[in-house]
């Protein structure tokens, strides 16, 4: 089990199931101040550096808000233009002048590898808060969690990972994080937008049952949550392949009434066509609630982090 004070959170792939029992039992503990039902100020005089050099709403909204709500302060640099990178600043160089400033960082960069690079450089923790095409651990702990609350376990559970599997950085982390639990998997994506085969490696290893499929009909059959992705526009070079893929599938309330209507439904947001929003009242629709639940879940990282958990 890891020694969370200090630590960077770069990937769920080196995550034991000790360190995910200890995140989701210190989110549990802050859930109430996320929700604006209690107050805290542990985190009082400490700052968060949000380096957001990619395009965000909810990670660095939930970050900064989670940081805020527990006493601290925020520093950001949102956008590659306001910040020295522009002018041709290495990574190692941003990671060393940052740790001046603030007491932990979470980062977000279009680059696979950039966060690691930063946190190679600098002398406090930092958090990825998605890499490029590469992870997304903040994420996808958030989607463990919300999984753990709106079902009330994830052991033997059937997991749906439906969309841009090769590039939506999401999936692989939470993939990795799954692999610690008797999940089924089911891979739904084209040909072109499979899961990378070193996650797939990684399923293997960790004797995880998975089966791919083109076919969104051969998830919902079967699995009790379904995690449906956007296709990742911002990876393409080739705007009309992504043009071709956008809404390969697309999840309705028929849908899902006709196989199962108690399924949990995901999605990292933002949607961009799907999910129909005929499906945002059924009950098992979570995506909303995943958001507030990443609040608890960059609480409980921060306050680790910082050693104030």
């Amino acid at each position: 089990m890891m020694e969370f004070k200090g630590a960077d959170v770069i990937s769920t792939e080196t995550m034991t199931r000790g360190d995910i029992d200890k995140i989701m039992k210190t989110a549990e503990k802050f859930l109430p101040v996320a929700q604006k039902e209690k107050t805290s100020d542990i985190l009082a005089g400490k700052v968060l550096a949000a380096l957001f050099y990619e395009p965000s709403t909810r990670t660095r909204l939930s970050f900064e808000t989670a940081m805020l709500r527990l006493g601290g302060k925020v520093i950001n640099v949102i956008g590659m233009d306001s910040s020295s990178l522009a002018k041709g600043e290495t990574l190692h160089d941003t990671g060393k002048v940052v740790e001046n400033f603030a007491d932990v960082i979470a980062m977000r960069h279009p680059e696979q590898g950039s966060v690691a690079e930063v946190a190679d450089a600098a002398g406090i923790p930092v958090i990825n808060a998605g890499d490029g095409a590469g992870e997304h651990p903040t994420q996808a702990l958030l989607d463990v969690f919300t999984i753990l609350r709106e079902r009330g376990k994830i052991e033997g559970l059937t997991v749906a990972m439906v969309g841009d599997l090769k590039y939506g950085r999401t999936v692989h982390s939470l993939a990795y994080l799954l692999s610690h639990y008797g999940v089924k998997l089911i891979l739904v994506s084209p040909e072109q937008l499979k899961m990378p085969q070193e996650v797939k490696d990684h399923l293997k290893d960790k004797k995880i049952s998975f089966t791919e499929t083109e076919k969104m009909e051969d998830a919902l059959k079967h699995a009790e949550v379904i995690y449906s992705t956007r296709v990742q526009r911002e990876r393409f070079v080739d705007q009309a392949e992504y043009e071709r893929f956008k809404h390969y599938y697309v999840l309705t309330r028929k849908d899902i009434e006709k196989h199962n209507g108690k399924m949990t439904i995901l999605h990292p947001l933002p949607r961009v066509g799907e999910i129909s929003m005929d499906v945002d009242d059924l009950p098992g629709a979570a995506y909303f609630r995943q958001v507030m639940n990443g609040v608890a879940v960059r609480m409980a990282l921060l306050a680790l982090v910082l050693g104030k958990a």
